[in-house]
């Protein structure tokens, strides 16, 4: 079976190959932005799922921008992670942005002069979850950028009693793959793939994480994720 890395690799050499990539460069080792962004994220905003939607979580990655900022133009409430998760979630509510600066309060450069950083505890429900990837499987498997953060968040929420939630990634047509992606248990799987070209429903067979699996969770990350000291101090409290 290929591994998630050479997966990865190919994608990213091939969106270089054929030009499909955008700034920031180099794609590699990122969440590749990619030309067709905007289109992606019109496919998104005709799903009822998006439209009925209130509070939206979206990865902070430069080709999830469009959609960050037409979540904020639709009147919805907009959740970013934090990099690396240091410090939790971002939150900008619609009426904190002004008509017309919508974009830049949705990029990660500008965001926190309109938004404001939360406690978990603070945390609305989340009715829609967006995930970074670098490959895409049409039945739903999913390979990021190879750090789990997108993993680790989707078991944040649901370990604080979020109930299951979609899950979209947009990328380009070419981040689709065949390939037997390897899969483990805290794997996020998508419920919807949006590109440039098409809107598809993965109808993902694989159960998402219902929360943390404490038993991996090492100390270096406890010290490098507050946040996850965060969960596991208020889930003992319950």
């Amino acid at each position: 079976m290929v591994s998630k890395s050479e997966i990865r690799e190919r994608v990213w050499t091939l969106l270089e190959e054929k030009k499909l990539g955008r700034f920031p460069f180099p794609l590699k080792n990122r969440i590749p932005n990619f030309k067709g962004a905007e289109k992606a994220a019109h496919f998104v905003t005709m799903m009822p799922e998006y439209r009925q939607a209130r509070v939206i979580k979206v990865n902070p990655d430069s080709p999830q921008l469009p959609i960050r900022a037409q979540i904020l133009r639709d009147g919805k409430t907009l959740l970013v992670p934090t990099p690396r998760l240091k410090a939790g979630f971002i939150i900008v509510k619609p009426e904190w942005v002004p008509k017309g600066e919508e974009r830049k309060a949705a990029s990660l450069s500008h965001i926190k002069s309109y938004g404001k950083e939360i406690h978990l505890s603070e945390l609305p429900i989340i009715d829609l979850f967006f995930a970074g990837s670098v490959a895409l499987h049409k039945d739903g498997r999913r390979i990021g950028k190879g750090e789990g953060y997108a993993d680790r968040e989707y078991a944040i929420i649901r370990e604080l009693g979020n109930p299951p939630i979609p899950v979209i990634g947009t990328i380009h047509s070419a981040q689709l793959t065949d390939e037997d992606i390897p899969r483990d248990a805290y794997d996020l799987t998508v419920d919807w793939i949006a590109t440039e070209q098409e809107l598809i429903k993965t109808n993902s067979p694989y159960p998402k994480p219902e929360g943390i699996q404490w038993d991996l969770v090492t100390n270096k990350e406890l010290e490098e994720m507050p946040v996850l000291r965060q969960v596991r101090e208020m889930t003992n409290k319950k």
